[in-house]
């Protein structure tokens, strides 16, 4: 699924899931998830208010890690859309956007160095 970045001001806040991925791939009854990010793997909450039109997941490790990243436009800030594959029961990778045929391309300025 193609999920995006959450920005404030200068600063990423969170993934944008949206409801229809929400609906797809989290089951109701589930209060959090695993986020594999590189070589780190840690746990998110989800919020009463995913399923109900806010399809979100906000932490502060992994507001680092996007930041870490470069996962935002410099200039605009604008949201990156990001790749998160399902690996597991509640279980998920998240990375650059895939180069299949059909998907958004990754742009240049994302890096994915080994420092993390």
């Amino acid at each position: 699924m193609v999920v995006k970045t959450q920005c404030k001001g200068h600063e990423v806040t969170g993934l944008v899931v949206g409801t229809a991925n929400a609906r797809r791939y989290f089951p109701k009854n589930i209060s959090e998830i695993e986020l594999q990010l590189d070589h780190l793997r840690i746990e998110c909450g989800l919020s009463p208010g995913f399923w109900q039109g806010r399809a979100e997941i906000h932490d502060r490790r992994l507001c680092a890690w996007l930041e870490q990243k470069q996962f935002h436009s410099a200039a605009s800030r604008a949201p990156i859309p990001l790749d998160m594959i399902p690996t597991g029961r509640n279980s998920f990778r998240l990375g650059p956007v895939s180069l299949r045929p059909g998907r958004l391309q990754q742009t240049p300025e994302l890096s994915f160095g080994d420092a993390a």
